[in-house]
């Protein structure tokens, strides 16, 4: 019975694994277009959690949201997945490191993840961005199929191969 349970284990970690790609590419490509498209009030945002010096916020607001949707679009797309769940995994461990932050100074201010509306930082919301922790790591340690780059590395493969 133990090996059939391993053997189910070995299975089912590449298919959660690009389960968990799928959703996490997607999540932050959604999150990053709202502050792409207003740095302005993500700057706002930043500013509120008061962690980092005025005079960086607003490179914060232009450069996070970009690596959002560089690192969503990658990891959606299969390419260098490794490279983006890492990026996406820090991204995730500074977040969740500035939801405790403002956990602890009692501070009842919007995550600022999607828009600038939402409910203030809670538990409920160190709770999710842990759980998007996790799927990143296991991303990392089991993502193995559906890669578009895998398709390119096929296709020179066969290129060079091929004599005509």
């Amino acid at each position: 019975m133990n090996i059939q349970l391993r053997k189910a284990v070995r299975f089912l970690n590449p298919w959660l694994a690009l389960c968990f790609r799928i959703y996490l590419g997607g999540l932050f490509i959604y999150a990053s277009i709202y502050k792409i498209n207003y740095p302005a009030e993500f700057a706002e945002t930043i500013a509120s959690y008061q962690i980092i010096p005025y005079y960086m916020v607003n490179i914060m607001a232009v450069v996070l949201p970009w690596m959002e949707l560089i690192s969503g679009t990658l990891l959606l797309a299969g390419i260098r997945t490794r490279a983006a769940t890492a990026a996406l995994g820090g991204l995730l461990v500074l977040f969740t490191l500035a939801i405790i932050w403002v956990l602890f100074q009692g501070v009842p201010i919007g995550c600022g993840c999607f828009h600038t509306i939402e409910d203030p930082i809670s538990w409920l919301t160190l709770a999710r961005d842990l759980l998007w922790l996790a799927m990143a790591a296991h991303v990392f340690g089991y993502d193995r199929y559906f890669h578009l780059e895998e398709h390119f590395r096929m296709r020179i493969r066969e290129a060079a191969c091929d004599p005509s």
